[in-house]
C-alpha cells in the first residue's frame, strides 16, 4: 500500500541525513538554508495537503477546529517535554539541571517529526496522491534536517553510534506516527476534516514556532529567505504536478 511506501520514504529520508553527517562530518550548505527551506516545504504543505483538503471534506468548522487542537497538542508537548534547538538553545519546562544536552536535542527532534508523520498519514487518509507528493517533499527536507540534528548529537556525546541510533529511531518515529495517522483517519473517516486540521495545525506550529525563530535569529537573513522560497517553491511544485 502506498501509505508504507510514504512512511518508508520519511525513514529513508531522515536516515540518510545522518549518514551523510556520520561520514563528511560537516553541514554542505549553511544550518540556517537548511532549516529555512524545511519550513517552506513544511508551511505549504500544512495548507495544501492538509487544510485545504479539510474545508474541502469537512467544512471550515471541523477543520478549524482540528487545527486548534494541533496548535494545542504541540504546544503541550513542548510544555511538558524539554528540548534541544540547534540554534535558539533549551526550551521547555526543565525541572533538572542533570539533563543531558543529548537527551534535549533528541525530544526536540521527536517533537518535529510527530506532525510531518502524522501530517503525511492523515493526508494519505484523504488521498493517496496528495500523501505521496507531501511525503516526498517531506523525506526531502528531512535530510538537511537529519543531518543538522546529527551533527549536533555527535557533538554531545563521543560515541558514533549514538548519533547513528538516535538519527534512526527519530525516522521510526516520523514513520510510525504516518501509519497511525493514516489507519486512525482512514478508519473514522467522518473526522477525516478533523484529522486534517490536527495535521494542518501542528505543523504550522512547529512551522512558526520552532523553525521560523531559529532560522532568523542569526546569520544572513537573505540566505534563510532564499531556503525557505526554495522549499516553498518545491512542495507546491510536487502538490501541484503529482496530484
Amino acid at each position: 500500500m502506498m501509505v508504507w511506501f510514504s512512511s518508508l520514504l520519511l525513514f529513508l529520508g531522515t536516515s540518510a541525513g545522518s549518514l551523510i553527517a556520520v561520514i563528511f562530518k560537516r553541514v554542505p550548505m549553511s544550518v540556517n538554508l537548511n532549516l529555512s527551506f524545511a519550513g517552506g516545504v513544511m508551511l505549504v504543505a500544512s495548507f495544501t495537503s492538509l487544510i485545504i483538503p479539510g474545508i474541502q471534506k469537512g467544512g471550515f468548522a471541523q477543520t478549524s477546529l482540528g487545527i486548534l487542537m494541533g496548535f494545542a497538542l504541540i504546544g503541550i508537548i513542548e510544555h511538558l517535554f524539554p528540548h534541544q534547538h540547534v540554534i535558539k538553545g533549551t526550551e521547555g519546562a526543565i525541572k533538572s539541571q542533570k539533563l543531558k544536552k543529548l537527551y534535549l536535542i533528541v525530544a526536540g527532534v521527536a517533537i518535529h517529526n510527530i506532525p510531518e508523520g502524522f501530517g503525511v498519514g492523515v493526508s494519505s487518509a484523504y488521498s493517496l496522491e496528495t500523501g505521496t507528493a507531501t511525503a516526498i517533499a517531506i523525506a526531502i527536507q528531512d535530510i538537511p534536517e537529519g543531518l543538522i540534528v546529527t551533527l549536533a548529537l555527535m557533538v554531545a556525546n563521543e560515541k558514533i553510534i549514538v548519533p547513528i541510533v538516535a538519527g534512526i529511531l527519530s525516522g521510526i518515529v516520523e514513520s510510525l506516527f504516518c501509519i497511525l495517522g493514516f489507519y486512525t483517519f482512514d478508519t473514522f473517516r467522518n473526522f477525516l476534516a478533523l484529522g486534517l486540521g490536527i495535521g494542518g495545525g501542528a505543523m504550522i506550529y512547529i512551522t512558526v514556532k520552532e523553525v521560523f525563530p531559529e532560522v532568523y535569529s542569526e546569520g544572513s537573513h537573505t540566505v534563510s529567505t532564499l531556503g525557505f522560497l526554495a522549499g516553498f517553491l518545491l512542495m507546491l511544485f510536487l502538490d501541484t504536478s503529482l496530484v
